[in-house]
């Protein structure tokens, strides 16, 4: 662990993306406790751009909330969705790739042939039918991105889980007298974490980009303040009020460039084999 990060802390896009997603959980944390203050309240007249007034420092938007009240709460929610909706999608895909890969055969077969299912229709198309069915709200918005997200996490934990049930250990707990359930626990699964967890950090960063583009088309919830609802609802006013867009967009792009940062440097930290850098 101590080399693993020793070999993170080398990447210096790596520590910078830690750094900046740091500040964003802080925000996301802290921020409602110094800013109470309901992200819905009118506080201004609408359309006041950023700096022009003091106590809304990054302006109002179209009904006169403040944008810096709304970027604050909207972090915590981006957050959320981003992580809920890639553990759920972890609790569906890494059992499926799991038993996939160390039972094979007809097993193998068929949870392949319904991880392909989901692969053969766009996420996004799927996710867009999936929120036209139900009701756009928070619950359903995580569920969908979980369900569109899963199917990758199955295939790697199948192709990590292939090559590890042929090692001496597992052999060596199969003679041991444990279960295929204690094996796939205690054996396998441990060690295909690694993958596992740099997929999980570029999960994240997918599904606040995919919350955010579903929010753009108006599939986001309503009633939470979150950094695609704030693009959506600036999608009307895009030439007259680009700060409205621009900030919160803004907000999304650093937060997704450090969870592609931080998987990279997971990927040389967890993989030293496959790292770019001459040691």
């Amino acid at each position: 662990m101590i080399k693993a990060w020793k070999r993170f802390a080398q990447n210096h896009g790596a520590v910078i993306g830690l750094i900046i997603l740091l500040l964003v959980v802080l925000v996301a944390v802290l921020g409602p406790m110094f800013f109470p203050q309901s992200p819905w309240r009118m506080v201004n007249r609408p359309f006041l751009p950023p700096f022009a007034v003091d106590g809304v420092p990054l302006g109002t938007d179209a009904v006169g909330r403040d944008v810096l009240i709304g970027l604050i709460h909207g972090a915590r929610v981006s957050l959320m969705v981003g992580l809920v909706s890639t553990v759920v999608a972890l609790l569906i895909g890494v059992p499926i790739g799991a038993l996939a890969g160390f039972f094979g055969g007809w097993v193998d077969d068929a949870l392949m042939r319904f991880t392909e299912f989901f692969q053969t229709i766009p996420s996004f198309a799927l996710a867009i039918v999936l929120l036209a069915i139900f009701q756009p709200s928070l619950f359903y918005i995580i569920l969908t991105i979980a369900i569109v997200s899963w199917p990758p996490v199955a295939r790697l934990v199948r192709g990590e889980v292939l090559s590890l049930r042929t090692r001496e250990y597992v052999e060596a707990a199969i003679l041991s007298g444990q279960t295929n359930l204690q094996i796939i626990l205690r054996q396998v699964l441990p060690n295909a974490l690694p993958p596992i967890i740099v997929l999980a950090s570029l999960m994240v960063a997918t599904a606040i980009l995919l919350e955010s583009s579903l929010s753009f088309l108006g599939l986001g919830d309503p009633n939470v303040m979150s950094w695609g609802y704030m693009i959506g609802a600036a999608r009307t006013v895009l030439r007259t009020a680009w700060w409205l867009s621009f900030i919160p967009g803004i907000a999304i792009l650093l937060t997704v460039l450090a969870l592609n940062l931080i998987g990279e440097g997971l990927n040389d930290a967890l993989n030293p084999r496959l790292t770019r850098r001459s040691e």
